[in-house]
């Protein structure tokens, strides 16, 4: 007589890490055009910051994908972390699951690339849980799919950045100390690309010349007409640092030579503002914390 032996099951063990999902600035804004497809030509130079959310995967053997995130009025489907892991999941076929849980420190909104960068910690850090393998220019790739800034914290350096945002040249940049202020309002990058109002005709410059002289935000102007709370920001911080417009906004922010000259200076910042100091770093936080594992 013949036994059935049952055919042992297989499963993963349940894996979680914890990754950064580090901010930025832009140093600059310069639009140069409009594109035919409605989006803008643009120059700017992304300075990655050593502050920002984090994020926890926990992988597993569910083929699902599930978030929790402290984001209002946001579903799941909609949040960028989701859709991250869901195209690299459409795009290897893996029958892997996770559930990622974000811990949000950075506002929405801001400019400072908070959904961005989570979507790209999300994308490094299922490519290297899931096995997947995937090269870093296919991650960049498939983040730019979701959103203009995600391959910059794919790539994970301060670079500058031509085309939409996308096409990037690594840049070593003063690691200066930065005081950013968060206003309460809340910006939608959409408005204001849309807006008529928007300038769209910047002549572009070179890295040499951005290096020596700087730039300007040309969102800056429309942003602080509609938006009174960044312009008030910008004028309280101006009286230490020269202040300027991140993106879109609505964060501001300004540079200081020193960690305590920018912590001086925050400790007089009004109530009704918000903010942090952060070191402005060339290479992104993540792909350290990434390379340890």
């Amino acid at each position: 007589m013949q036994v059935a032996v049952p055919m042992p099951t297989t499963s993963i063990p349940t894996v979680s890490i914890t990754l950064p999902c580090p901010a930025k600035l832009n140093l600059f804004l310069h639009i140069t055009g409009r594109r035919s497809d409605g989006y803008h030509d643009l120059q700017t130079a992304f300075q990655l910051l050593d502050y920002g959310d984090e994020i926890t995967i926990e992988v597993n053997d569910s083929d699902k994908v599930s978030v929790t995130a402290p984001i209002a009025g946001l579903a799941q489907v909609d949040n960028l972390i989701y859709r991250a892991a869901h195209m690299l999941k459409s795009y290897t076929g893996t029958d892997m699951g996770a559930h990622i849980t974000l811990d949000k420190q950075l506002p929405i909104g801001g400019g400072i690339g908070g959904g961005s960068s989570d979507a790209a910690s999300t994308l490094l850090g299922l490519n290297h849980l899931w096995q997947t393998h995937l090269p870093i220019d296919t991650l960049a790739e498939i983040g730019r799919q979701l959103g203009a800034d995600i391959p910059v914290f794919v790539h994970g350096y301060s670079a500058w950045a031509e085309g939409i945002g996308e096409k990037l040249t690594p840049l070593e940049l003063e690691e200066k100390y930065y005081l950013v202020l968060a206003p309460q309002c809340h910006i939608s990058t959409a408005e204001i690309f849309c807006h008529k109002d928007l300038t769209r005709d910047t002549l572009a410059i070179t890295v040499a010349a951005f290096l020596e002289r700087g730039g300007k935000n040309d969102c800056q102007p429309l942003v602080e007409s509609l938006f009174p709370q960044v312009k008030d920001a910008v004028k309280w911080l101006s009286r230490y640092s020269q202040a300027q417009l991140t993106g879109t906004g609505a964060c501001v922010f300004a540079s200081f030579s020193s960690k305590e000259a920018a912590q001086a200076v925050f400790a007089e910042i009004p109530e009704h503002l918000s903010g942090f100091i952060a070191k402005g770093v060339n290479q992104s936080s993540l792909h350290k914390c990434l390379a340890k594992i």
